[in-house]
């Protein structure tokens, strides 16, 4: 593990962005543009909210700034807009509507500033029968097909935290929208709303497996297919002291190494290509793992083409030779956390703060942004405003 100590800039050094504060995605998404070094001012609530963790611990806050404003309050919304003229982009992730009815919606942003991007992160997006009602994650990969995918065919699906939906359908798809705005609002001076839904990007990612199912080669039902543990040569098997390995041996040469460091005996290699036999093949490679512990087997498989992998634990991810050279992981304030990705090598990035505590950088944002009524909230704010031409 590396200790991030040196600030990066990263490629995204001089775009401000504002984040109005929320739960999930959004905050994923504005993360990243901090890891990416945009200078990243979070707006928090009075209060916080219902599911926040312990400010000191809410890893993706690291690298923002925050300051506190009550959008229900009289001066509120005009503080927002006050920051929205002087930034590249705004995220926020409220429902439908919500942001128009508080004064701080796309109309009222590019009144004040053209060239914002405006992004907007929802579970259902911004139009549509569902779209103004409540959900989280696993609602809305369950509606996209993806849940279906997941899990033995007689088990319910399991929920894969909130990775699946959340963070790769949700707030990549955002950032991807909101980097893609920008290059056109600099290329053209407008900007644009990014509307970002979760159902759209996670059936984004299920792209190929449309295809294969087109094609005949996906059956649409669960563990009956290459990649969805219907292959006994790509899942999981439980190991001796109740730990598991993961295999990945899908090409031949991988396969024909698989077979041979497990020890297989007998015609079972003849089985990889005959799906009627992939029964009696899984109850092999599952009796031969049994045999062994998991460190017993990563041993075994150790320096080999054979795809083979233990499946480790969030505490125990971070100490993996591999991971530790690359320092995929960092600690930063005493919190062992990923490292900011991807990887640049023009303009490194690094963890470059701890998480941000609400309002605690109310002043410095006000001096370095130019908005002095951030501290005089009683000030009044002239009806037009033009952007810092930073």
């Amino acid at each position: 593990m590396t200790t991030a100590d040196t600030p990066g800039h990263g490629p995204l050094s001089g775009v401000r962005v504002v984040e109005l504060a929320g739960i999930g995605p959004g905050p994923f998404a504005a993360m990243l543009l901090a890891d990416l070094g945009a200078d990243v001012v979070r707006v928090d609530r009075p209060g916080g909210s219902s599911l926040a963790i312990d400010p000191d611990f809410d890893v993706t806050n690291r690298g923002k700034r925050s300051v506190v404003l009550d959008l229900k309050a009289p001066e509120g919304p005009a503080r927002v807009l006050d920051l929205a003229a002087r930034a590249d982009v705004l995220i926020e992730g409220y429902r439908p509507g919500v942001a128009e009815r508080l004064g701080v919606g796309p109309e009222a942003c590019h009144a004040r500033n053209a060239r914002l991007v405006y992004g907007r992160m929802t579970g259902w997006g911004q139009d549509g029968p569902l779209a103004h009602r409540a959900g989280h994650d696993i609602a809305y990969i369950a509606l996209t097909g993806t849940l279906g995918m997941i899990g033995a065919p007689d088990t319910p699906p399991p929920a894969p935290a909130n990775l699946l939906g959340d963070y790769a359908g949700g707030s990549l798809y955002l950032v991807v929208g909101v980097l893609a705005a920008l290059h056109h609002a600099r290329a053209t001076g407008s900007g644009q709303v990014v509307d970002a839904a979760i159902v759209d990007g996670t059936a984004h990612l299920s792209a190929m497996l449309h295809g294969m199912l087109a094609a005949g080669g996906w059956q649409d039902r669960r563990a009956a297919n290459l990649l969805d543990g219907g292959c006994p040569y790509y899942g999981t098997y439980e190991t001796a002291d109740g730990r598991y390995m993961a295999v990945g041996a899908l090409e031949p040469q991988f396969y024909d190494e698989f077979v041979d460091l497990l020890g297989l005996t007998g015609d079972l290699r003849a089985a990889r290509k005959d799906w009627t036999r992939w029964g009696e093949l899984r109850e092999a490679v599952a009796a031969r793992f049994k045999a062994r512990t998991r460190d017993e087997w990563t041993a075994r498989f150790e320096g080999s083409d054979a795809c083979v992998a233990p499946v480790l634990s969030l505490r125990e991810a971070p100490h993996h030779p591999h991971l530790a050279a690359r320092g995929t992981f960092t600690d930063h304030g005493g919190i062992t956390q990923p490292a900011p990705a991807p990887r640049f090598s023009a303009t490194p990035t690094a963890v470059r703060g701890a998480p941000a505590r609400p309002g605690a950088d109310t002043g410095a944002v006000a001096r370095d942004w130019d908005v002095p009524r951030l501290l005089d909230p009683a000030r009044p704010t002239p009806e037009t405003s033009l952007p810092d031409p930073h």
